[in-house]
């Protein structure tokens, strides 16, 4: 649920970013540049070779001993 939470927020903020373009960047865009990459940042975690994947498996390791 989560995942598809944040998966959908990182398509849809550059497309509303893209409408809004402008030259100079104000506090409001550079705001929003912050959050898509924050959001691919935790895209990427939770991705199938991420490290949140990895430490997931690392547990579920030390729990089938």
């Amino acid at each position: 649920m989560l995942r598809k939470s944040i998966i959908g927020i990182a398509l849809v903020l550059p497309l509303m970013g893209g409408l809004a373009a402008c030259d100079d960047q104000g506090p409001a865009e550079e705001a929003g540049e912050a959050l898509d990459d924050t959001g691919e940042s935790v895209q990427d975690a939770f991705e199938d070779d991420g490290p949140a994947e990895e430490t997931g498996e690392d547990i579920d390791d030390t729990f089938d001993r």
